[in-house]
This record gives structure tokens, C-alpha cells and sequence, in this order.
């Protein structure tokens, strides 16, 4: 058996068309187009390159985009300032600061000063306790883009046993209660589980995001399982995901590849928060399903 290849690069340009034809409308009847604001502190190369491709995703959905660029050495006072005007600013609707920071920033200060209802990274705390009590706010866009991906491939997730490897604030715990909204039966696991491969086992749902390269092994899997690799690890042979996809492939019912899997979906997810804010901020209705 050989899984199913989930195109996260056909979704993802599925849902930027959805989302520009949206933003047409949005435009005829505001008379403005939605706008991100992207800032880049410093020259990371990894980071440029992410700056770039939002920028173009923004240009071709019709959006506004707004890039702001400070040294390295910009000081946090700095960088706050330029969010309070961006906050304050009637054309700015989604605020995406590039993270990491320079190390004389104070990552947190800068989320939680995002206004909330701009954050369409969905970092802020305001927007994690929203989802947390299911109140609408701004889902992180790497976990909402592998939702969508599951949807698209599952169809209904209810009751469907899912393990997430991994815990982080920006994809495991929003991950998992997206998952379990869907009213999957769901698992964190992470560093300190026991038995790792037998709690994935279980699992009809793996989702791994734990930044090691290959550390999910085929027979880990139970037989027909789908699995969504957020995982992007730089190694001499390229980039490779969180799962072995060799062995992985041979026995998941359906998966997603590194590159070409989950990536192009977060990008595709920021553009969509930002017309959900846009269309929030001057009460226009959206269409359902974006």
C-alpha cells in the first residue's frame, strides 16, 4: 500500500483563489481593499524569504500589503511603537510581526501588543483563550491550514482519534483543540510521553510538529492512518519533514510531503485571516467555507 499524497500546494491555490474572488467583492463594496502589515527586525535569511512570499500572496489576492523593515539592532521601544501605529492605522487590518526577534526584544511584549483584533497570526493570548472557550477569534495559520487539509481529505472528523506530537503555543495545543472541536478524541504527546510509537499507533489522525527530522517511523502508524508532517528541518540531504516519509508513506493512508505539504497552506490561511478581519472591522458578510 502507498498512501495518498495530500497537495498542500493545489489547496493552498484553491483557497487563495477563493479568498482573492472574495476580496473582489469585499472591494465593491467598501471601496478598499483588506491590508497586512509585515514586520521584519533584522536580516534573518529564513525570515526574508517568508517576508517575500506573504507579500506576494498578499499582491495577488487583491490585498493591500504594507512591509516595514528595522535594523537588527532596533530596540524594543522601537519596534512597539511602530505596532501601536500600525494598531491605530484604519488600512491595516491583519499586524504580522516576523518572528524570531533579536534578542534584545521581548517576543511576548510584542504579541500582546498587537490589538487582537488585528492579530492575524493569532498569537496574542486574547485570541488563544478565544479558541480555547470556542469564542470566534484568530486561529494560528500552520494549524488551520492542516485542518483544512484533514477536511479536505476526511471529510467529517467526528470521532476520529487524533495524536498531535508536540505542544508548542503556535501549532500542538491550538492544533489540538481545533481537533478536538471537530469532536475527535484527542491526544498530546510530546517529548516526555511513554512509549511514543505505541500512543501514535492508535491514532486515525497524526499531526507531528515537533522539529525533528524523520522521528516518525512507518511502523509507528497504524495502517491507513493520515498524516499531516508540519515539520520543516534544514539537513545536508534538503528539507525534510517530522516523519520518515519512506517508511511513513508505505503504510498512512494519506499524507502530506516536506516541501509542498503543510507550507504553502499557512500562507494561504494568513491571507484568509486578514479578509476575515477586514470583513469583522466594516461588518461585511463573508461567504461561509473560507
Amino acid at each position: 500500500m502507498t498512501a495518498t499524497i495530500i497537495d498542500g500546494k493545489a489547496a493552498a491555490a484553491a483557497l487563495r483563489a477563493r479568498v482573492g474572488a472574495e476580496v473582489t467583492k469585499f472591494r465593491a463594496a467598501t471601496g478598499r481593499a483588506p491590508g497586512l502589515a509585515v514586520v521584519l527586525v533584522g536580516e534573518d535569511p529564513a525570515s526574508a524569504v517568508y517576508v517575500r512570499a506573504k507579500h506576494k500572496a498578499t499582491i495577488e489576492a487583491g490585498m493591500e500589503s504594507f512591509e516595514h523593515r528595522l535594523p537588527a539592532t532596533a530596540t524594543q521601544s522601537e519596534l512597539v511603537a511602530l505596532v501601536d501605529r500600525l494598531n491605530a492605522d484604519p488600512a491595516v487590518d491583519g499586524i504580522l510581526v516576523q518572528l524570531p526577534l533579536p534578542p534584545q526584544i521581548d517576543e511576548n511584549v510584542i504579541v500582546t501588543r498587537i490589538d487582537p483584533d488585528k492579530d492575524v497570526d493569532g498569537f496574542h493570548p486574547v485570541n488563544a483563550g478565544r479558541l480555547a472557550v470556542g469564542l470566534p477569534g484568530f486561529v494560528p495559520c500552520t494549524p488551520l491550514g492542516c485542518l483544512k487539509l484533514l477536511q479536505a481529505e476526511l471529510g467529517d472528523l467526528s470521532g476520529k482519534s487524533a495524536v498531535v506530537i508536540g505542544r508548542s503555543n503556535i501549532v500542538g495545543k491550538p492544533m489540538a483543540l481545533l481537533l478536538l472541536q471537530q469532536s475527535c478524541t484527542v491526544t498530546i504527546a510530546h517529548s516526555r510521553t511513554r512509549d511514543l510509537p505505541e500512543v501514535v499507533r492508535g491514532a486515525d489522525i497524526v499531526v507531528a510538529a515537533v522539529g525533528r527530522p524523520g522521528m516518525v517511523k512507518g511502523d509507528w502508524l497504524k495502517p491507513g492512518a493520515t498524516v499531516i508532517d508540519v515539520g520543516i528541518n534544514r539537513t545536508e540531504t534538503g528539507l525534510v519533514g517530522d516523519v520518515d516519509f519512506a517508511s511513513a508513506s508505505q503504510v498512512a493512508g494519506a499524507i502530506t510531503p516536506v516541501p509542498g505539504g503543510v507550507g504553502p497552506m499557512t500562507i494561504a490561511c494568513l491571507i484568509r485571516n486578514t479578509l476575515v478581519s477586514a470583513a469583522r472591522r466594516e461588518g461585511y458578510a463573508m461567504k461561509e467555507g473560507l
